[in-house]
């Protein structure tokens, strides 16, 4: 009798993925869901006479925010490769589309494209831009490496890129986030072989631009935004007012707070406080204890994402999660500044935490992302 021929199976198996990362994801997104209701009680009921209405909506964006990490992390990290430039350029038409009828203005800001002012129906295209240049970037260094060796063919053109970024996100007005791609950008390219030199010569030239942008504002609003926060008591009806009242809120809270759900700050002291500033009121609930817990979970992230851009199988994978993690490193960084009054206040949420489904959804596609590319490392 003939021996019966068993099939060939490739002897190809795709890891799990990064167990930690997943599971710190997950924890901070709950983790945040809890602070959002905590955080925007008061303020719900004040503006829609429904306690509820932040929780809701974070609930849904949650689970679309889920639905995407999965989605990101089965789906093929070098997929992206294939649409980095057709990405970039719709990143840009976006930005661009927030200067027509369809841009949405919110507290003299314009940074959403949408119909009418409905919450529901508006993106923020400054976010987009984040993953898009992360991908860009990525693919950029990958495709030909020595490029990061020349002036012309590899910082240059990632300059311009930048400059593009930069000019039509502090239009509207939106410093913060055109500082987090500029970071991401500069950071990506040390990853990739950049001279110190030319690091210098960037964030020169970028504190150059930000001067020049003071000198230019006639009406002096980007001056009082950049000296409130030396002496934010020096105007606290003013322009320091948010700062004062989220100091207030973290320097009551001691070493161990006040108690979930007992923040006073939060009682329409402190405005919108479930979105940027929602440090401040986990500090007032969960004391300096809370906070370091909260800061040792993003560090541990950071280290597991670090770990998947070291042992990715290909530079590409390399940049794109190195992206991610400079991402959530630099995004963490100024909302910790801006919240301590070490820095201009401006619009930056708290990775995973703060209210918000645009950023929300950003981060936790971008976790599913690190995912795959862990899925596929070396080791």
């Amino acid at each position: 009798m003939a021996k019966r021929r068993t099939p060939r199976t490739k002897n190809i198996k795709l890891k799990s993925g990064d167990f930690t990362i997943l599971i710190l994801v997950l924890g901070l997104v709950v983790f945040g869901i809890i602070m959002v209701f905590s955080a925007s009680y008061y303020y719900a009921i004040s503006k829609y006479d429904n306690p509820y209405h932040y929780l809701k909506r974070d609930l849904i964006w949650a689970a679309g925010g889920a639905l995407l990490m999965a989605a990101c992390a089965l789906m093929d990290y070098r997929v992206w490769q294939k649409i980095a430039v057709p990405l970039t350029g719709v990143s840009v038409i976006l930005l661009m589309l927030i200067y027509t009828p369809l841009g949405v203005t919110r507290n003299n800001a314009t940074r959403w494209i949408g119909i009418g002012n409905s919450e529901a129906l508006t993106i923020m295209p400054g976010e987009i831009a984040k993953i898009a240049a992360i991908i860009f970037v990525a693919w950029f260094f990958s495709r030909d490496p020595s490029r990061i060796k020349s002036f012309w063919r590899g910082v240059l053109p990632v300059l311009c890129l930048m400059a593009v970024y930069a000019g039509l996100i502090i239009k509207q007005p939106n410093l913060s986030t055109a500082i987090t791609i500029c970071g991401i950008m500069v950071g990506m390219m040390f990853v990739a072989g950049l001279s110190w030199k030319y690091v210098i010569g960037v964030v020169g030239a970028g504190g150059a631009a930000i001067l020049a942008l003071i000198l230019a504002d006639k009406e002096g609003y980007w001056l009082k935004r950049f000296t409130s926060f030396l002496d934010p008591f020096a105007d606290k009806l003013g322009e320091g007012y948010q700062v004062v009242q989220g100091l207030l809120a973290m320097g009551s809270g001691g070493a161990f707070g006040l108690g979930l759900g007992k923040s006073i700050q939060k009682t329409l002291y402190l405005p919108e406080p479930q979105n940027d500033f929602i440090l401040a009121i986990i500090g007032e609930e969960l004391g300096f204890i809370g906070i370091i817990i909260l800061m040792s979970c993003y560090m541990l992230l950071i280290w597991r994402g670090i770990h998947v851009a070291i042992n990715a199988k290909e530079m590409f994978g390399t940049m794109l999660a190195s992206g991610i993690v400079i991402m959530i490193a630099v995004q963490l960084i100024l909302n910790f500044a801006v919240v301590t009054s070490s820095m201009p206040p401006t619009g930056i949420t708290l990775p995973f935490v703060s209210y918000g489904g645009n950023a929300l959804w950003l981060f936790m596609g971008s976790a599913g992302i690190l995912l795959n590319v862990s899925r596929h490392s070396a080791k």
